[in-house]
């Protein structure tokens, strides 16, 4: 219930549905741009937002990626990215070192999502820096 995709195949939601390996990407809140990854194969309907990025060398006051706002922003990624391949440039994805910890969490923002509110979605480096750190209200429900 908090994926596009529950409303079923529509114009705008067709990126979802594969195949996978394309940038889904849709506006929020009037002004924020978000970054998904079309995950499944053809005609299943799965995308994982991508909430944060560490940049090599970050240092403060550069650009941010903690948060897919920031991140969208200091990518330079937008709607006209909508349904590009992420095998080729602009937008590329490689592999590089896993965390040494991932945690779990629920997902941020979806309270109104029913039963999938509180179902642990969220995935995340544990001791990074550069991911946000929303408050308990934000994850799932909000009734922790």
């Amino acid at each position: 219930l908090a994926c596009h995709a529950s409303k079923g195949l529509t114009a705008r939601t067709s990126i979802i549905f594969g195949p996978p390996g394309h940038a889904y990407v849709y506006l929020i809140y009037g002004m924020y741009d978000m970054f998904n990854v079309v995950a499944e194969r053809t005609g299943v309907p799965h995308a994982v937002l991508v909430r944060a990025v560490e940049f090599l060398g970050e240092e403060p006051g550069k650009p941010r990626g903690n948060g897919p706002g920031r991140l969208t922003r200091a990518l330079g990624i937008t709607r006209a990215h909508n349904g590009a391949s992420l095998l080729l440039p602009p937008i590329t994805i490689h592999d590089g070192q896993a965390p040494a910890v991932i945690d779990v969490s629920a997902r941020v923002g979806v309270a109104y999502a029913g039963r999938w509110a509180d179902e642990p979605l969220r995935y995340f480096d544990a001791a990074s820096p550069f991911v946000s750190r929303p408050s308990p209200r934000q994850l799932g429900s909000g009734r922790r």
